[in-house]
């Protein structure tokens, strides 16, 4: 049983506005090459497009890529008191300002934006946003929106803006459904990119975390996202995608069938996708923007 008392070493109003930077850090074409192939990438080599985003000649980068920050750029969730046996990946969301297609040295400064308290019994939701720039002249790259919930934080205030309400999909049948098989090495993979929490490796670490083995990280998810909407609707172009977010509402474990429904609504994606076997939702609310 989840022990409930609040372990935060930091109220809600002490969280709020906390913030840290600029760091910086190096991403070189191995850095995207790696992504793509933890999304899967590189099982799908007999589609030409997909050639360029697994082989540097011609490089392009999976929109999502800036996410690998979200969980390692401080301020962490970690550093905010949110242990990791009892911290989930609530919600991610990305806004896009330009294209990679090259090694870049970027830097990157965070803050707290909300705290959103459910009770002492039932957890806490942090919200951190973080802007990465360009090291070399400052131009805007990517924003990110991470929510943690820390299922053992319940009790330490509310603060920042109210929580917005969960989106839904629209009521009629997909306009694309694709399914993709989530490969046992998938965690593996997509923990070199930068979260080695080891949840997503260790079984003794999932299991004490409340999970019968490892599970996928969420922006593995959330990534596997963009190369539906690639595959589907922006014709391989990364340069379509100028947003995504969604809500992570149940864990993947590497081995799964991940269903991804896609609602086209003039530049706006809708999405949602669910383990195919277990027939559970597991991202809800999403919302792409496209160029």
């Amino acid at each position: 049983m989840l022990h409930r008392e609040c372990r935060l070493r930091l109220t809600a109003l002490e969280m709020l506005g906390r913030s840290a930077g600029p760091q910086t850090f190096q991403w070189t074409d191995r850095d995207y090459l790696l992504y793509a192939l933890a999304l899967g990438l590189g099982s799908d080599l007999q589609y030409g497009p997909v050639l360029s985003f697994v082989y540097e000649q011609n490089l392009r980068v999976v929109p999502t890529f800036p996410t690998v920050l979200a969980w390692v750029a401080e301020p962490t969730f970690a550093s905010l008191g949110a242990h990791p046996n009892f911290a989930l990946h609530a919600g991610q969301s990305i806004e896009l300002h330009r294209v990679l297609d090259r090694p870049v040295a970027v830097t990157v400064t965070g803050r707290v934006e909300a705290v959103h308290d459910k009770g002492r019994e039932r957890g806490a939701l942090i919200v951190v946003r973080q802007e990465i720039v360009r090291a070399s002249d400052g131009a805007p790259i990517a924003t990110l929106l991470t929510s943690c919930f820390a299922r053992d934080a319940g009790g330490c205030g509310s603060a920042g803006e109210p929580q917005a309400a969960p989106r839904t999909v629209p009521d009629r049948p997909p306009d694309h459904r694709i399914i993709y098989d989530v490969h046992n090495d998938a965690a593996l993979l997509y923990r070199l990119t930068g979260d080695r929490n080891p949840l997503h490796a260790d079984p003794k670490a999932a299991q004490a975390a409340g999970f019968e083995r490892p599970i996928l990280h969420g922006l593995c998810s959330f990534g596997l996202i963009s190369r539906a909407m690639l595959e589907c609707i922006a014709e391989w172009r990364p340069e379509r995608i100028i947003s995504q977010s969604a809500r992570f509402s149940a864990p993947v474990y590497p081995g799964d069938r991940l269903e991804v429904s896609l609602w086209r609504e003039g530049r706006e994606v809708c999405f949602e996708a669910r383990v195919v076997e277990r027939r559970v939702a597991v991202i809800t609310g999403g919302r792409a923007l496209l160029r």
